[in-house]
């Protein structure tokens, strides 16, 4: 499984940190970037998530920017992206089993580094549950098409 990583600038430390974290349980991961902390517009790097996630079905994307709002914002305007915000280990695990989210949003100012690992551990680890959640979520989809 590959795990795509993309952040603004005010989510530029998490997202080292939890690169770092990802890469040490034995996933392959590709940093989207930016390169350094100077400012940029997390549209842009939303977009970039994005595109790779349409390009690589099976992959997960983590989202991070100060509070994780905006990047999860941009990132839901694409039908094939399921973006959750989430602060805490359960909500993680919830977005992958019920709602099968492909990416994971964070607000670094809003969570300290040991709590976002266990949340992404928590996303990373469950599967999502289908059933009666996979009627809700292929309507996720067709919310953008009519």
């Amino acid at each position: 499984m590959t795990i795509y990583f993309a952040s603004d600038h005010a989510g530029f430390s998490l997202r080292q940190t939890l690169l770092a974290h990802v890469q040490a349980a034995g996933h392959d991961v590709v940093d989207l970037g930016p390169a350094a902390e100077s400012s940029v517009d997390y549209p842009d790097f939303g977009v970039k998530l994005a595109t790779a996630l349409q390009q690589d079905d099976a992959g997960y994307g983590i989202a991070i920017c100060g509070s994780g709002i905006g990047i999860s914002m941009a990132l839901n305007r694409f039908s094939w992206v399921r973006a959750a915000l989430v602060s805490d280990p359960l909500a993680a695990a919830l977005a992958r089993q019920h709602n099968d989210a492909n990416v994971l949003a964070l607000g670094e100012r809003l969570i300290e580094p040991d709590l976002a690992k266990q949340c992404v551990d928590h996303f990373l680890d469950t599967e999502f549950e289908g059933g009666r959640h996979q009627r809700r979520v292929a309507k996720l989809s067709q919310i953008g098409e009519k």
